[in-house]
């Protein structure tokens, strides 16, 4: 398949293909005759996955270290657990700051009717004071 069938199957553009590749992500493909780069179709999966784990937060060396020990690199199971658990931690913190946000804002439209004086909102006035 050329490079042009797998950025369009994985919903990417072409130079994303050849950035995975350089950062080792990804590995490079056979040529045809022609030169044009053969690639399986197995690398539209692996596409989906760099990009849905980047989706989860993932770094790309993070994404290198779980190819590596999907393709049995090294045998256990400790870094993987090591990243998740650090992945969930950041998302929990995100989640969070989130939930405050979250109550703020409801915070705000009960209030909004009221004058710009009178309003509740602590997020926009932490804004307010990051600005000045």
């Amino acid at each position: 398949m050329k490079i042009g069938e797998v950025a369009r199957q994985a919903r990417v553009k072409v130079p994303t293909l050849r950035y995975y590749e350089r950062r080792g992500l990804m590995p490079e493909p056979d040529r045809r005759t022609s030169g044009y780069r053969d690639y399986p179709q197995a690398s539209v999966r692996m596409v989906r996955f760099i990009k849905q784990a980047q989706d989860l937060g993932f770094t790309l060396e993070d994404i290198g270290q779980l190819l590596r020990l999907a393709a049995g690199k090294p045998r256990n199971c400790r870094t993987v657990r090591a990243l998740a658990i650090a992945r969930i931690e950041e998302m929990s913190q995100k989640i969070s700051m989130l939930l405050a946000m979250r109550a703020s804002l409801k915070r705000l439209v009960r209030t909004c009717h009221r004058s710009p004086g009178k309003r509740d909102c602590p997020l926009l006035e932490a804004l307010e004071e990051s600005v000045k």
